[in-house]
């Protein structure tokens, strides 16, 4: 609406806001054709133009009503106020009590009865919904400051946003989507560049703050922050900041969660896993660090000066790095999100994007709302995150499991045979493909009432075996203009290693010519895998699976 308008001043700020609810909506196209003398400005009597005219002749606000009350019919500003609390609250009683008034009123200052019967009517009919002025100019005044530093400054603005809701997680959730809309790079928490709350870095990109990662508190963050800003600068390792920092305020679950977060990715040579690493001595890769930086504060501090007054140099050996394997994906965004609660280095359905995209034509949102789905089927990609198996009174298997996607938790419930015949697939951390049909609600015989739709699982699959299971051909769309050798030669090769039993089609097309022709492959067929269209994407080529 907004863009339609194309606002020139900040009265139609004012406007839009009051006019975009429940109601009043129905006069926004009359307000901007209007706006853009598309449509007449007219008013029922002369003198009302004064006080309507801002909002090109249609009464918006209860400030005009009141106004236009004391104008044509002479209220006084009590009655005017009367008249409108009884309209906004719809009082029949005490508007029929000051409708005579108004007509008599009118009347007296020279208006036809008839007009002034308009007038009342159309304003019994909209002043319900009339909205206070002084409100809107607030709200429409913080809004174009927001839409402003959104529009201009939207790494800052972000940062505040989710600064303001850190301890909302579903809000953090909401931003953390919006920023990736805005195509914002939003970073992990990081102890040589976060804060405590959100914050830009120097790429213009939102850091994560410490501050929302479970465990660390405000003074672990702060000794952090302030010795990273001392001569001594960025911290190199985990060595030297375990050693500069008050370990008072930053304890051993604090160090961890900043790992389990990626706090301390940026240091060169380490993986979370490593901390976590027990060697067998009973104690882990970050415990041994603590200590270390513990061991050597306090020799520190009670160091003896030699006779020659030369402070005697503290030597004690690091702990030595631990060699293990990295987590993999799932464990790692698993444990990240334990502690920010949300996923914020990837997420577990990453992994599967092409698959998503291809094969899954719902999401777990549009379960909300089952009405709006009825006699569809949806196919959804999702991840497990909690299983619960049950047992009915009469002996019956069934079950209770959550699923996740990229923007919604949903909580299914499986019984009967669909139960036997799909429960290996509830396993957490298990990627599946889930197809469901929602079916109409059934309808009491006595009363006639339908019931709830009910959701059918019509099939589940791993999502790790949907490609093989749908990819049947792949195409792959080649501009005239780009057939170079070394380009056709590049496919060979890369299609020879892929060898499968996909069908191979390539659509040449020129733009100039506007001439498109499809060439299927005879001879050559392919595997398509995960690896073949990241390898494809990687050189830019246009594909299509069916």
């Amino acid at each position: 609406h907004m863009q339609a308008l194309k606002p020139t001043v900040f009265d139609d700020l004012i406007a839009m806001n009051a006019l975009y609810r429940q109601g009043p909506m129905e006069y926004i196209p009359s307000f901007i054709a209007r706006k853009h003398g598309d449509e007449e400005i007219s008013y029922d009597l002369p003198e009302m133009e004064e006080y309507l005219e801002e909002t090109y002749g249609i009464t918006v606000y209860q400030e005009q009503v009141m106004l236009l009350s004391q104008k044509l019919a002479g209220f006084s500003k009590g009655e005017a106020d009367m008249l409108r609390k009884a309209m906004g609250k719809k009082l029949v009683a005490l508007l029929a009590q000051l409708k005579p008034k108004f007509i008599d009123g009118g009347n007296a200052k020279g208006h036809p009865a008839e007009v002034l019967e308009k007038i009342w009517k159309d304003w019994e009919a909209f002043a319900s919904y009339a909205f206070n002025k002084s409100h809107s100019t607030c709200y429409a005044w913080i809004a174009y400051q927001t839409a402003y530093l959104k529009a201009h400054y939207p790494a800052e603005y972000m940062a505040a946003v989710l600064s303001n809701n850190m301890n909302d997680i579903k809000q953090v959730t909401f931003f953390m989507e919006e920023c990736k809309r805005m195509k914002l790079n939003v970073l992990g928490p990081d102890v040589n560049e976060s804060y405590y709350k959100f914050s830009v870095n120097r790429e213009n990109a939102v850091r994560f703050g410490m501050g929302a990662i479970k465990g660390v508190g405000s003074g672990a963050v702060a000794t952090i922050v302030e010795n990273r800003k001392s001569k001594d600068g960025p911290y190199r390792s985990i060595f030297e900041m375990a050693k500069r920092i008050d370990l008072r305020s930053a304890n051993k679950k604090a160090f961890e969660n900043l790992a389990l977060a990626g706090g301390f990715d940026g240091f060169g040579g380490t993986h979370r896993a490593q901390y976590f690493h027990d060697d067998g001595n009973g104690m882990s890769f970050l415990e041994k660090v603590v200590k270390y930086a513990q061991k050597f504060q306090e020799s520190q501090n009670s160091s003896q000066v030699s006779l020659f007054g030369e402070a005697s140099d503290v030597q004690i050996p690091e702990p030595e790095v631990p060699p293990c394997s990295e987590w993999g994906t799932m464990e790692k965004l698993r444990r990240e999100k334990e502690v920010v609660g949300i996923y914020i280095s990837g997420h577990p359905l990453d992994d599967f994007r092409i698959e998503m995209s291809y094969f899954c034509n719902g999401k777990l949102s549009d379960c909300r709302e089952l009405e709006n789905i009825v006699n569809r089927e949806l196919t959804i990609g999702c991840v497990v995150v909690d299983v619960q198996h049950r047992v009915s009174k009469n002996g019956k298997g069934w079950a209770i499991f959550t699923v996740e996607d990229y923007e919604e938790s949903y909580e299914f419930k499986i019984f009967g045979e669909e139960y036997l015949r799909m429960k290996h697939f509830f396993v957490p951390n298990n990627f599946i493909h889930l197809k469901i049909f929602v079916k109409e609600g059934w309808t009491n015989k006595d009363t006639g009432k339908k019931g709830e739709p009910r959701i059918q699982f019509r099939d589940i699959s791993l999502l790790h075996d949907i490609m093989d299971k749908n990819a049947k051909k792949l195409t792959i769309q080649l501009n005239v203009q780009d057939l170079k050798a070394e380009k056709i030669d590049w496919l060979n090769d890369t299609f020879n290693a892929h060898e499968g039993e996909c069908q191979l089609q390539f659509i040449v097309y020129d733009m100039a010519e506007q001439v498109k022709l499809k060439m299927p492959s005879r001879k050559r067929k392919v595997q398509i895998s995960q690896e073949l269209i990241e390898e494809l994407e990687k050189e830019q080529f246009i594909y299509k699976l069916n």
